[in-house]
């Protein structure tokens, strides 16, 4: 099956080896098990033992392979060491899934600086190191699948989660970068795809760090984790550079084309439907920490009210539409301004 390059696929999901970063819960379990469902064998890295074991017995449970491997992305020790046991148990490592991440609300002058660092160590530097062992093993078995998942908000950034959309940004920029060092190198089947999802349905808003004084909820549309791990299994059969996952696609074009409407869209429907405005939340810091106690969750709860949600973004796309117009009809009116006229000057 050729890639959107026209390349053929190197690596199929029925018997590969696939690391999966952040496999305790949300998107990285979700797709540490559809992976398993497929045949592969699954090496499942994350801070919590017990939600990471009972991650990967559910693996077996569905015909895979599976390891479980207690690792912090930020110690570059450790995930050299995870990479160590994913080839000692299995031989080798065909993909690898960057997945583990915090995030943080509140405003930017407010929050610990220490806690704006700990999710870019996570969200950053957690995938440097996970893509510095996959790559440098992918290069010299000659193929290999990194899938980085970073978001919509790398794209359009969001206010109050200013640390966890810069690192979804330099997500892209890292990625945009290794495949440019790829191609220079010959490496035609070492593949870096990019994951853009929109608002999925995990236990990440209920961990996040919080300072705004209001319950952070999901903001719709809300898909599914499940949508995501499809996405990433069909990134290991036939690779491509970057794929949006939920309604974002209208977003990215408009941030393209009026930028300035994009981010009021995006700013309008974070203040009335990120944060909730009848539940507080005292100041806290989450899971940036410490793993939250207990098993494990694919989902957060949040993907019931997916009708009520589309029609609001619907709504919030309609006024970013005629931003966009109004920017355009603007700009067409303006009268475009005279050249100054060329003096000769006088032979000398």
């Amino acid at each position: 099956m050729p890639s959107d390059a026209g390349e053929m696929v190197v690596v199929r999901v029925r018997g590969c080896v696939a690391v999966v970063t952040g496999a305790s819960s949300g998107i990285g379990r979700a797709t540490a098990l559809a992976l398993a469902r497929k045949g592969a064998s699954v090496v499942l890295a994350a801070r919590g033992g017990r939600a990471l074991e009972e991650a990967a017995e559910e693996c077996r449970a569905r015909g895979g392979r599976a390891l479980a491997v207690v690792t912090d992305v930020t110690d570059h020790a450790s995930v050299e060491e995870l990479a160590r046991r994913a080839t000692g148990e299995f031989g080798r490592i065909d993909v690898w899934v960057n997945c583990a991440a915090l995030t943080l609300f509140g405003s930017f002058t407010e929050v610990p600086l220490e806690d704006f660092r700990r999710v870019v160590d996570v969200n950053l530097m957690g995938y440097v190191h996970g893509a510095r062992e996959a790559l440098s093993r992918f290069r010299e078995q000659g193929r290999g699948v990194l899938v980085d998942v970073s978001s919509i908000v790398g794209v359009v950034a969001q206010p109050y989660t200013h640390a966890y959309g810069a690192t979804k940004f330099a997500v892209r920029a890292l990625d945009s970068s290794l495949r440019q060092e790829l191609a220079l190198a010959g490496d035609r089947d070492v593949h870096v795809c990019t994951v853009l999802p929109a608002a999925i349905d995990t236990p990440i808003f209920d961990h996040a760090a919080n300072y705004t004084g209001r319950r952070v909820v999901a903001m719709p549309p809300v898909y599914t984790p499940e949508k995501v791990a499809r996405t990433i299994v069909d990134l290991v059969r036939a690779p491509r550079r970057e794929v949006v996952v939920g309604p974002g696609r209208g977003l990215l074009t408009m941030s393209r084309i009026a930028p300035g409407a994009a981010e009021r869209v995006m700013r309008v429907h974070v203040e009335r439907n990120h944060l909730s405005r009848h539940e507080p939340e005292p100041a806290n810091s989450g899971n940036l920490y410490r793993p939250e106690p207990g098993g494990g969750r694919v989902h957060g709860g949040w993907h019931g009210g997916r009708r009520t949600a589309v029609r609001r973004l619907a709504a919030a796309g309609a006024l970013g539409g005629a931003a966009v117009v109004l920017a355009r009809i603007r700009s067409r009116r303006r009268p475009a301004r005279r050249a100054n006229p060329v003096r000769a000057l006088p032979a000398r």
